[in-house]
């Protein structure tokens, strides 16, 4: 199993912890902040435990509430969407990184309500569109719809907003 060693070293870099420790530390840790399976996983192989050791710790994590799945992708999708503005693409797929299931990803997109996203996507486009300075028409539509590309929105909704910025008042 040497892929589960190079993501997993089972050697901890630090200090090792016996599993009554890392089970007050990694408690605090998920107390925090919503984590995933993975971000938990792969932290409790940085504190030196054995396989059995952390995936006993993971059970016990989740059967005491400290860690759900559903709860970090509603999480991870709201605060995504509403401080960093990302796309529902852009989440989806960081989601998938951190290897959630397709329920829990479908419960996470539900927490973006349509008309914020729609409204928040326009103010993202009005911005860039103000702040870009060539003046040739092709180059600053090309311009914004990389920028709306990157932050992961839908090339039918960067479309939409493009054509409702260049449209006469």
């Amino acid at each position: 199993m040497s892929f589960l060693r190079k993501e997993y070293p089972e050697e901890a870099s630090g200090k090792s912890f016996t599993p009554a420790e890392a089970k007050v530390k990694i408690a605090a840790y998920c107390a925090y902040q919503e984590r995933c399976q993975k971000e938990v996983r792969n932290k409790l192989f940085e504190y030196g435990l054995s396989s059995n050791e952390v995936e006993k710790l993971l059970t016990t994590m989740i059967l005491e509430g400290f860690l759900n799945e559903e709860r970090f992708a509603k999480a991870f999708a709201r605060g995504k969407f509403r401080l960093k503005r990302w796309g529902k693409i852009k989440i989806r797929k960081e989601l998938k990184f951190r290897m959630l299931n397709d329920t829990c990803i479908n419960l996470g997109m539900k927490e973006i309500d349509e008309q914020e996203y729609w409204e928040t996507l326009l103010y993202l486009a009005e911005k860039k569109w103000s702040r870009t300075v060539k003046k040739d028409l092709f180059i600053r539509k090309i311009k914004l719809k990389q920028f709306l590309t990157f932050r992961g929105y839908e090339s039918d909704l960067i479309q939409s907003a493009l054509d409702k910025l260049t449209e006469g008042p």
